[in-house]
């Protein structure tokens, strides 16, 4: 079937939900998507792992979709949204991406069902019965360390054929799975990894980019990755990666995003590191090798100079 919509490719940023005082944080969240508006990435998902999504009230992942609506407006900068989504009732999921149909995004990253650990076929129809009808793309979220279910390269292939369904975040764990997938896909479907550490390897295998939470620091220096492979400087993609190659593993180092919360309030973008329970702030320790690792980089993630970078490379 042909696709209905162009395929993601480039780096994505997921984007932290900022909060002070149990709130969403208006201020900050303006702050941020300002910020990221002249960096060079090519979409944005909002409300996903990294963005708490979890956390959020309806209201408050509305008003969320509707600030960065308007900053980006604001700014003249296309940029497509995806909003996260995710659950185990397939009705519900259908009845949130209605609710959500006239909202400004431009598609969904939409997790495997979590805990039920449904067979291949039963997430089949899952998506399938998500991407029916949709105005909007989707793509798919494979995560199994979080959900407990891993969606096979034989069933992604056969989701890769609807024209509703124009990806997948690639979090498999499994190299091998990943590469295979690579081998195998349709032209028209992208896979984006979602692991930050794999970029440049995956990237090098074929991927069409990355959704890269690691890349709210030092976000030029890993759109550079992408952008030196595909102009064939091999050599020059592999010296940029190793110069940010140990960011994931220190804003990983506890649980994902109260570290990179931290980098970003020390750094001036947001007013609060504040994380949601189950989540909580990082150690001492953590905050300290963050701060010393600030230290030593360039001090260039607050009031970034120069103008709006143009789109780069989807359009939806």
């Amino acid at each position: 079937m042909q696709p209905n919509h162009p395929a993601p490719g480039g780096l994505w940023l997921p984007l932290v939900t900022p909060f002070r005082d149990g709130r969403l944080d208006e201020a900050s969240l303006r702050r941020l998507v300002r910020h990221y508006g002249k960096e060079p990435i090519d979409g944005l998902i909002l409300a996903a792992t990294t963005g708490e999504g979890l956390t959020l009230d309806d209201e408050e992942t509305a008003r969320l979709v509707d600030i960065t609506a308007e900053e980006l407006a604001l700014a003249r900068r296309r940029l497509p949204v995806f909003l996260g989504l995710s659950g185990s009732d397939t009705r519900k999921l259908v009845k949130a991406r209605e609710r959500t149909a006239i909202w400004p995004i431009d598609g969904y990253l939409i997790a495997c069902p979590y805990y039920t650990r449904p067979s291949q076929e039963g997430m089949i129809r899952h998506f399938s019965a998500l991407a029916e009808s949709a105005a909007r793309p989707i793509m798919i979220y494979n995560i199994p360390y979080r959900t407990g279910v891993n969606l096979g390269n034989e069933a992604m292939l056969e989701l890769a054929r609807h024209p509703n369904i124009i990806g997948v975040k690639d979090c498999s764990a499994d190299m091998a799975q990943s590469f295979e997938l690579l081998r195998h896909k349709p032209r028209h479907f992208a896979v984006l990894t979602g692991e930050d550490a794999l970029l440049h390897p995956m990237l090098t295998q074929g991927a069409e980019g990355g959704i890269v939470a690691s890349a709210h620091i030092e976000t030029r220096a890993f759109a550079a990755v992408g952008d030196l492979l595909r102009a064939g400087d091999h050599a020059g993609a592999l010296t940029a990666w190793h110069a940010i190659c140990d960011l994931p593993r220190l804003l990983f180092a506890e649980p994902s995003p109260a570290p990179i919360k931290h980098w970003l309030w020390r750094a001036g973008l947001i007013d609060s590191p504040e994380v949601r329970l189950p989540m909580t702030p990082v150690s001492n320790g953590l905050a300290t090798r963050i701060e010393r690792d600030m230290q030593r980089r360039p001090s260039r993630d607050a009031n970034p100079p120069g103008p709006a970078v143009p789109q780069r490379s989807y359009s939806g």
